[in-house]
């Protein structure tokens, strides 16, 4: 019973990580998807939807003492969801603003490059965020305000949720779905669509495919910063740097799932993060870093166009 009730709550600890990896790779294959290149910036993008709610929640501190709040009951349900609401959306439009202007400003201009040179500005553009937020805010970690008590959820026996782990798991569903229905229900999710499967066809048929791409990099932004929401509440402590790592994983994430293929990016987030709780909460947490890129090596291997990807046959 006890080996049981640590699988159950290392695999919901592994989807509730899986789901912030989910997020963020969910910008990575969406602009694959339209430009067929990597925007290695999306990782930095994540970390200042981070500081962007900061900033918002310091404002919301002024006003709303939520530090009275010792718990979510009926009284206090409706301003903590409140304000929760508004500093994720002020985020999630703040990096949607950033996310447009990176795309304008710096690979824009490159389109019609080759793409190891929109790689390379890529990286340098990831560079000029990290440095910028280290001048601007400093190095040093900033501690993330509380906005949701974090608690255990009473009622489940030995098994513990958190109300952090909650709270990701819920809203990444919601987003998923908010995300399908713009891809699968409205004129610019059928342009999106249609541009990564033919872009020269697109143009021809008067699909405008510079605000097509503007709106992808302003909706993969968007979740990113949602991701970063979501960490600073359950581990409250924000850096510069803290989109490095994440960043990455969820960039192998969307290869394992298949890079350009949006269930895809979901699935490989979800499958990196439940293997990275297994094989810490099984007595190998130095392992845990490690697990992303040995997965990334054995699908480069044998799966390369990833779990649900497809292979693309290429004129020459």
């Amino acid at each position: 019973m006890a080996q049981v009730i640590l699988f159950l709550q290392q695999l919901l600890n592994g989807l509730s990580l899986g789901s912030i990896y989910a997020l963020i790779a969910l910008g990575y294959t969406m602009v694959y998807g339209v430009l067929r290149f990597i925007n290695f910036a999306h990782g930095d993008v994540y970390m200042l939807g981070a500081y962007a709610g900061f900033a918002i929640t310091n404002v919301i501190y002024r006003f709303v003492p939520l530090d009275q709040y010792n718990a979510i009951s009926r009284h206090t349900f409706v301003p903590i969801f409140v304000c929760t609401a508004i500093v994720m959306l002020g985020a999630m439009i703040f990096c949607a603003i950033l996310g447009m202007s990176i795309e304008r400003i710096a690979y824009r201009p490159l389109r019609d490059r080759p793409r190891l040179t929109v790689l390379i500005t890529a990286i340098g553009v990831s560079l000029f965020l990290q440095n910028m937020t280290q001048f601007f805010v400093g190095a040093q970690p900033q501690a993330f305000k509380q906005l949701i008590p974090v608690r255990a959820i009473e009622g489940l026996g030995d098994l513990t949720v958190l109300s952090s782990q909650a709270a990701i798991i819920i809203s990444t569903i919601v987003l998923m779905v908010f995300l399908r229905l713009i891809v699968m229900k409205t004129k610019i999710g059928l342009a999106m669509r249609a541009l990564s499967v033919n872009p020269t066809a697109c143009s021809l048929m008067g699909v405008n495919n510079g605000l097509v791409i503007s709106f992808t990099f302003a909706l993969g932004s968007a979740l990113a910063a949602a991701a970063g929401i979501l960490v600073a509440m359950d581990s409250p402590s924000i850096t510069p740097l803290m989109g490095n790592l994440p960043g990455i994983k969820a960039f192998v994430a969307a290869v394992l799932g298949g890079i350009g293929n949006i269930p895809g990016a979901v699935v490989g987030g979800l499958v990196i993060g439940v293997l990275e709780t297994m094989v810490e909460g099984y007595g190998f947490p130095q392992l845990r870093d490690a697990i992303a890129f040995g997965v990334l090596i054995i699908i480069l291997l044998y799966k390369p166009t990833g779990l649900l990807g497809r292979v693309e046959r290429e004129k020459v």
